[in-house]
């Protein structure tokens, strides 16, 4: 520990408050535990809910891809009005009806239907449907990139509130100590030097806990991005679930943790899909060379050698110039790319189980290393040091020396349990699902 002795020997002596707890609750706080916490992420996070319309989005694709190209009706060379000199330059014609109605005048209407050769809306159908599904797979990855982030914030969070705790306590023994002791200073019984020591072990606590209320605050920040609180709100989480249950990894062998990972990670699954996707869509690609055809039937008043004219016609390009080769040659290098990217990911995926997993055994390993009652030994042993402190049955370099030791002690006991927490969070994130 630091000590800022020199600083204090220019200071005048402080009236130190008989308790330091902790900072006082805002008004607005919300008191949640781990599951309805993310009960609540789950059901408000904005960037979830947005992700969410892009499926919306591609299943409407799909449903359009579906869709027949719609018929094509034309109406044209209708005259409005016959003067006597163009009538004189031709036959008249007869109204439509008994009456005048469209005597003299000239009409045709075309209707027109384009038929997709070559199975080309089925295999347009079938690209879309995979592109709704890497939407679905492009889901669950941002679901899995915000959980953990989430979940670790979560973790932090509870690591710091029961950080708090110790210090809390701590810094409300200590006040209590100063306080005897400048009793004694000015009686004369004690070194002034002893108390300044004490003074300099406060101070260094409260810097301590204010910098852990700055992080905190920092948490709180980001914790209310991801719930969508409002930004006055206070978060307070339950203890529990801080010590994660790891008894599933039991008997849990690497290649099973990998098979797992080849079922359920969104990012793999994308891969696949995209190469999918571009295989799906060379078929229709190559579909696109075969000329779509276009079935025509018109009527024609007065423009033949009939009156009234009804005849049928067939439509369709010619493929001499374009052939579609360039669309064609990009569905092929997609094709080679995509296969390059999902080896480059099954590979990456792999070497992310493997390096969780072992990290994950390190934790486990180290946690259990700690005997079960050490903690509340520890408490015991501080409070036996602080009693023969009061009485002077040691000295105040032994308290000193102890209770630094106490504060590093809980220290590697909070974070030992924090790391499993995280590296569990881990080995989830890179298997993809929760391992339970």
């Amino acid at each position: 520990m630091k000590w800022i002795i020199p600083l204090l020997l220019v200071l005048p002596c402080w009236t130190w408050l008989p308790v330091f707890g902790q900072v006082a609750t805002p008004a607005d706080t919300i008191q949640l535990s781990r599951a309805g916490a993310e009960q609540l992420f789950l059901s408000n996070n904005l960037l979830l809910i947005a992700e969410k319309l892009n499926i919306q989005q591609a299943e409407a694709l799909v449903m359009q891809a579906r869709l027949w190209p719609n018929p094509s009706l034309s109406i044209d060379e209708v005259n409005l009005w016959a003067t006597d000199r163009q009538l004189a330059m031709g036959e008249e014609l007869p109204p439509l009806t008994g009456s005048r109605f469209g005597k003299n005048r000239q009409i045709s209407a075309e209707l027109e239907q384009v038929i997709l050769t070559a199975r080309k809306r089925k295999k347009l159908v079938a690209m879309e449907e995979v592109s709704r599904d890497m939407a679905a797979q492009y889901f669950e990855d941002l679901l899995r990139n915000l959980k953990i982030e989430f979940r670790n914030n979560l973790t932090q969070l509870q690591y710091l509130q029961l950080y708090q705790q110790v210090y809390a306590r701590q810094m409300e023994e200590t006040s209590r100590l100063l306080a005897a002791y400048e009793q004694q200073v000015i009686r004369g019984n004690i070194n002034r030097a002893e108390l300044i020591r004490l003074k300099a072990l406060l101070l260094e606590l409260r810097n301590d806990h204010k910098e852990i209320r700055e992080e905190v605050n920092t948490l709180q920040q980001q914790l209310a991005v991801l719930l969508h609180l409002p930004a006055e709100s206070y978060i307070v989480l339950e203890d529990g679930g801080f010590l994660p249950e790891y008894s599933p990894l039991n008997g849990t062998t690497v290649s099973e943790l990998l098979q797992q990972a080849q079922n359920y990670r969104p990012d793999l699954q994308a891969a696949q899909l995209e190469h999918t996707y571009y295989e799906r869509m060379h078929a229709y690609e190559r579909a696109q060379r075969v000329p779509d055809l276009s079935l025509k039937a018109g009527y024609d008043r007065g423009g033949n050698f009939l009156y009234n004219f009804i005849g049928f016609g067939v439509g369709l390009d010619l493929p001499i110039f374009n052939r579609n080769q360039g669309q064609i040659r990009y569905a092929q290098l997609g094709i080679e790319k995509s296969r390059l990217q999902q080896s480059h990911t099954q590979r990456t995926v792999e070497t992310e189980v493997m390096a969780a997993y072992r990290n994950l055994l390190n934790s486990i390993s180290f946690y259990e290393g700690i005997e079960a009652d050490y903690d509340a030994e520890l408490d015991r042993l501080l409070d036996s040091y602080t009693r023969n402190f009061r009485s002077r049955n040691i000295s105040m370099l032994e308290f000193l020396d102890f209770f630094e030791a106490y504060l590093d002690n809980k220290r590697t006991i909070l974070n030992a349990q924090r790391e499993l927490n995280i590296n569990l969070e881990e080995l989830r994130y890179v298997v993809g699902t929760e391992i339970e």
